[in-house]
């Protein structure tokens, strides 16, 4: 999808605060406070910066409030008040909607982050737009969950201007573990694409492996404590095998919000000429897993598409 051009923006500077010691430590805007929103706004907290944000949601509002950052009125308040603003949307449509109706309220030298897991051509032409109006943008894709990003365990791939992401990297810190950059505009989105596809295809074969275990007999918790000690192990076994042997499907990250990657994946693919066979398999099982009610749970909940029922 590319962005319309949008119109200029107004040239009111945002505000900017100072620490005790006097540097700048200015608000942070944040615009979507779901799941990954909320630990952002967590994190963020914790490490000092104040956070003005918006969702439409009154319940992440409310969020918000309770973990004292500061209810905005709409995203244009976000952006006129600070200087840095993360973006955490569900996809690059919603993402085209929010950044153009923010034009008016976006003045030289402010900084927009997208954290969304988003499409990479969107992201390079929203870029080249705001470049136009003076704007800064990021596409600076999070690696991890909710729960990781709690844990400021998290991988930040990002795709803009080196200086950009230079002037972001202490905003980065205070929830990532490391933060990477990749190139220019887009860049950032593919590299989440190809960590997505790997660590999704890793939920799913562990899914399956303890489904088979279950299937002949085996006991699954002596099944996952094995695979944790043998040569398949991967990190998905701390990450979601205990959710997976006790069907606890509260969302860390929500299914369908994987399988929207793993269609973005394929769209990708096509265009770039790479053949995803593994992942178009991988969309067909998401997708039944999506039409069996599961859409809305934890991206764990794929092994019940291998279970007997």
């Amino acid at each position: 999808m590319t962005p319309a051009s949008p119109p200029p923006p107004a040239n009111a500077a945002p505000e900017v605060a100072t620490s005790a010691s006097g540097g700048a430590l200015g608000p942070i805007g944040l615009i979507g406070v779901g799941l990954v929103g909320t630990a952002l706004a967590e994190r963020l907290r914790g490490a000092g910066f104040p956070v003005i944000g918006f969702d439409t949601s009154t319940e992440a509002m409310d969020r918000l409030r309770h973990l004292g950052g500061i209810p905005a009125d709409g995203p244009g308040e976000v952006t006129r008040r600070c200087q840095r603003t993360l973006i955490s949307l569900p996809d690059s449509a919603i993402v085209h909607r929010v950044v153009t109706d923010l034009q008016p309220t976006l003045g030289a030298g402010s900084i927009l982050v997208d954290t969304t897991t988003g499409d990479p051509a969107h992201a390079a032409a929203l870029g080249a737009a705001l470049a136009g109006y003076g704007v800064d943008f990021l596409d600076a894709a999070i690696c991890g969950n909710s729960e990781e990003v709690r844990r400021r365990e998290v991988l930040v791939v990002a795709g803009g201007p080196a200086g950009t992401f230079a002037r972001c990297n202490e905003v980065f810190a205070s929830f990532a573990r490391r933060s990477f950059h990749l190139g220019a505009w887009g860049a950032g989105l593919h590299m989440k694409l190809t960590t997505n596809l790997v660590l999704g295809l890793h939920r799913a074969v562990l899914a399956e492996g303890l489904a088979f275990a279950e299937s002949v007999g085996l006991s699954p918790e002596v099944a996952l404590e094995v695979l944790h000690a043998s040569s398949s192990y991967s990190r998905v076994m701390d990450l979601k095998g205990r959710k997976m042997l006790t069907s606890d499907f509260s969302p860390q990250a929500r299914l369908s919000q994987h399988l929207k990657d793993v269609r973005l994946m394929l769209a990708t693919g096509a265009d770039a000429g790479a053949r995803l066979p593994l992942s178009d398999l991988h969309r067909r099982l998401l997708e039944e897993a999506e039409a069996a009610g599961l859409g809305a749970s934890d991206n764990s909940a794929i092994i019940e598409v291998f279970r007997k029922h």
